[in-house]
């Protein structure tokens, strides 16, 4: 294994390249813009009670959107406090628990109900557990929330006609990943969706596993939505860097006083981190793209196995077959 495979194969080693990388010289920088401006326009994002998410909430509500944050938890107390930081009182929050298929639909059919149409989604949530735990459903955690949830969420929204293209209107469909997606050598295919036991030692490994996942997914998307040239969605993803939040909440107790001393130290803030995402949603500069990736504020080819159109046909047929499993079928 190469060293670059290595970067993100445990803690230690995911810290010191996160820390490496804000260091690095970066090319191509993009520009985001106080004028870009989100005026009209309906945002709704996941994992937004902390972290990049509650962040994005609060620059997306101070450039004039209205904002939608779907959490499993701070309702509705974060929602006040976007409203207090932004001064926008269009800020609305609804429950969701991302590991379980049942809350995810019953969100879709929120949303439904209130007959709104999205003009951009951020999948942002993700979780980095201590170990393996399943969910309601017999999944894995992690590989529930950090890929399967967002896969079935966007059919979901797509089927029920939940984004606004009205007119010449091209919605934003934005997803948080990793460079650590780079890291696995290749698939597993055979082992997709099966739940397996493993400890921290093994969790950064799948997380950057699941997150090509999700780049092979925001691909293969891209390519269904659009045709013949035309883009009909935009389909984003991003790696804002190491970012000092509460993802490594789960981490042993012995490690979390160096971790806090380390993330504080070196890693961005919520408030810079965010850029990219911002920048994704609301710049002109991507107006018609029909598909994107950044790394911090910089423009980066994704890692081939994830753009492989046959590798996109494959995650989607599988994600399809698995949820057809738990009774969910689509058009």
């Amino acid at each position: 294994m190469s060293n670059s495979k290595k970067s993100y194969s445990n803690a230690f080693t995911a810290t010191l390249s996160g820390i490496r990388d804000l260091f690095r010289k970066q090319k191509d920088v993009v520009i985001l813009k106080d004028s870009d401006t989100l005026e009209g326009r309906k945002v709704l994002i996941t994992g937004a009670s902390s972290g990049l998410g509650f962040e994005a909430a609060v620059q997306f509500a101070r450039r004039g959107a209205s904002v939608i944050m779907a959490c499993r938890s701070g309702v509705p107390e974060k929602g006040e406090m976007v409203r207090k930081l932004s001064g926008n009182s269009d800020v609305e929050m609804l429950q969701v628990d991302l590991s379980d298929i049942e809350s995810i639909i019953s969100l879709v059919d929120n949303l439904k109900k209130s007959s709104l149409k999205l003009d951009i989604l951020i999948c942002n949530a993700a979780v980095v557990p201590l170990k393996s735990r399943r969910t309601k459903q017999g999944l894995e955690e992690m590989f529930m929330v950090n890929y399967l949830a967002k896969y079935l969420f966007v059919r979901l929204l797509l089927e029920n006609d939940l984004f606004n293209v009205d007119g010449s209107n091209i919605p934003r469909i934005i997803f948080v990943a990793s460079e650590s997606h780079r890291n696995p050598k290749d698939f597993d295919w055979e082992g997709f969706g099966k739940y397996s036991e493993y400890t921290m030692g093994k969790t950064v490994e799948l997380y950057g596993y699941y997150k090509l996942l999700l780049t092979t997914f925001a691909n293969e998307l891209s390519r269904k939505l659009n045709s013949n040239g035309k883009t009909s969605y935009s389909v984003f993803a991003l790696c804002p860097g190491p970012i000092n939040s509460n993802i490594a909440r789960e981490a042993p107790a012995i490690f979390k006083p160096l971790l806090k001393i380390v993330f504080s130290i070196f890693f961005r803030s919520p408030e810079i981190a965010v850029k990219p995402v911002i920048y994704l949603a609301c710049s002109d500069e991507v107006r018609g793209k029909s598909i994107d990736y950044l790394f911090l504020m910089s423009r980066k080819e994704m890692d081939p196995k994830a753009t492989d159109e046959e590798n996109g046909k494959k995650l989607w047929k599988i994600s399809e077959g698995l949820l057809k499993e738990h009774g969910i079928v689509f058009k």
